[in-house]
């Protein structure tokens, strides 16, 4: 696959090739030795494409798992203790949550690195919120988003986002004082 698109979120370009160059010559190493041609194998049910080969984000994501953890790039966990004082003095829960939690995709050197071959609300959420919460978990000081560009996705399942389209709301919505930088890269076949 290969980097089509290079968007720099909170100066996110400018932090990550200063201070985690290597660890931006991997992900782009990753990227480049992932043969997308090889996940062309979903065959569409969709009245919109009838019968037309599309590519299946969970073999993606399954290659790019690999590939990232030849690389000694680990999958990280942080539990969620959900609190319970917000709860209405009327109103006892019928069951306790437990082993919730939420993980990050891939972490290095304090990288965080997420592949997102999903709707929006998954991409947002992982820049806007995820990566914020593992920093100030004191896990990350950056993260990378690796996102389809539009050709790609519209050789997905209806409903995948793109690079283009998040990019624009991510211009329109601005940075926050609690925003990390972030590295949003468009890829394709």
């Amino acid at each position: 696959m290969k980097i089509g698109g290079v968007y720099s979120f909170k100066h996110g370009r400018e932090i990550i090739e200063r201070d985690f160059a290597a660890e931006l010559a991997q992900v782009q190493e990753i990227i480049e030795s992932v043969d997308g041609s090889l996940h062309r194998t979903k065959v569409s049910r969709e009245k919109t494409m009838p019968g037309r080969k599309l590519y299946k984000p969970s073999s993606l994501n399954q290659a790019f798992s690999r590939a990232f953890e030849v690389r000694q790039w680990q999958k990280y966990k942080v539990l969620c203790d959900y609190p319970t004082e917000f709860y209405t003095e009327d109103y006892t829960p019928s069951t306790h949550v437990r082993g919730a939690y939420r993980e990050m995709d891939f972490v290095k050197n304090r990288v965080g690195v997420e592949v997102q071959f999903g709707k929006y609300a998954f991409m947002v959420y992982n820049v806007c919120a995820k990566m914020t919460i593992f920093h100030r978990q004191g896990v990350i000081d950056a993260g990378i988003e690796i996102v389809p560009l539009k050709e790609l996705a519209n050789e997905m399942s209806t409903g995948v986002s793109c690079f283009e389209q998040f990019v624009w709301d991510l211009e329109h919505r601005g940075v926050a004082d609690i925003d990390i930088p972030v590295l949003i890269l468009g890829i394709t076949v």
